[in-house]
This record gives structure tokens, sequence and C-alpha cells, in this order.
């Protein structure tokens, strides 16, 4: 069986991740987008929990995709539950260098698992959840930046923040 994990911390999941993931589904018997816990991203707008249900709406349906969430090295997580290949995004030229650096430290980790990279689409390649984020700090609609603009959570979690504006 063909595994792919999409990773990232998905501080919200954007309609571009959603894009990736039907781009990329078909390419793996199965797709797993995992949210990371990354300690170096300080303090998250959504909880691990808010957005794993978050993305678990926007994937309803899309039988070959699991959402999972997970706290240490990608490599090993990837090891542990069998995949073979990492889903990277690439919105700009400046993601190429990153994600290259990403790519061969992950090799230097395990060789056998190698990465898949899908270009954003020039529609969605300015979307980000850094933006989505300063947004919705400042009150403004983010319903075509994001696929589950009416989910429960994330009209609660902007209704919050909009109080403190």
């Amino acid at each position: 069986m063909r595994i792919g994990v999409f990773a990232g911390t998905f501080d919200p999941f954007t309609v571009g991740h959603l894009d990736v993931v039907k781009r990329a589904a078909p390419h793996f018997d199965k797709l797993i987008v995992t949210v990371c816990i990354n300690p170096g991203k300080g303090d998250a707008m959504f909880s691990l929990d808010e957005r794993t249900e978050l993305i678990c709406d926007a994937v309803s349906g899309m039988e070959n995709v699991e959402v999972t969430h997970f706290g240490g090295v990608l490599i090993d997580y990837c090891r542990s539950i069998g995949a073979s290949c990492l889903v990277r995004s690439i919105r700009s030229g400046n993601d190429v260098d990153y994600e290259r650096m990403l790519e061969s430290v992950n090799l230097r980790l395990d060789p056998c698992i190698e990465t898949f990279f899908l270009l954003s689409k020039p529609e969605l390649a300015h979307i980000s959840s850094s933006l989505v984020r300063q947004l919705i700090g400042l009150g403004i609609d983010i319903a075509d930046l994001v696929p589950n603009a009416e989910n429960a959570i994330l009209k609660n979690k902007i209704a919050i923040i909009s109080k403190g504006v």
C-alpha cells in the first residue's frame, strides 16, 4: 500500500491546503493529513483538537484521506505508519530553498521516504495560514480562504477574537 503524508501545523487549514489534498490523494492508496505539534512556531490560534476537527470537516467524503496529529520527528512518524512519501506544497520561489533543505534532511534520516512536491495553483499561491490568522485578528472576512467557514469551531474562534478587537 502506498501511503503519503501531508504534514503541517494547519493553523488554520486553508483552501490552498485542501487543494493540495485533493490533487495529491489520487496518487496514493492512503493520504494521511497530519497536524504537527511544532513548538518552534509559538502559540497556535487553534488548538490541536480544533485544527484536527476542521481538517476532518474539510476532507469528509474523501475516502482515502485520513486525519491525525503527532509530535516528534516527521520521518519517525512516517516509518511508524509505513508511509513512503511526504507531500509538500510550494507556493513561491521562497518556498523552494526551504523545501529543498527539508527534503535533504529527511533523505538523510531515511533515504527510502521520498518527497512529492506540488506547486500551488496561481490563484491560491498567496493564501497562507499566517495571512488567514492576521485577517481574523483584523476582523476581515476569510470565507473565501478557508474550506469550512461555516464550521462552528471557526465561527466561534472568530467571534471570540472579534470581541477582543
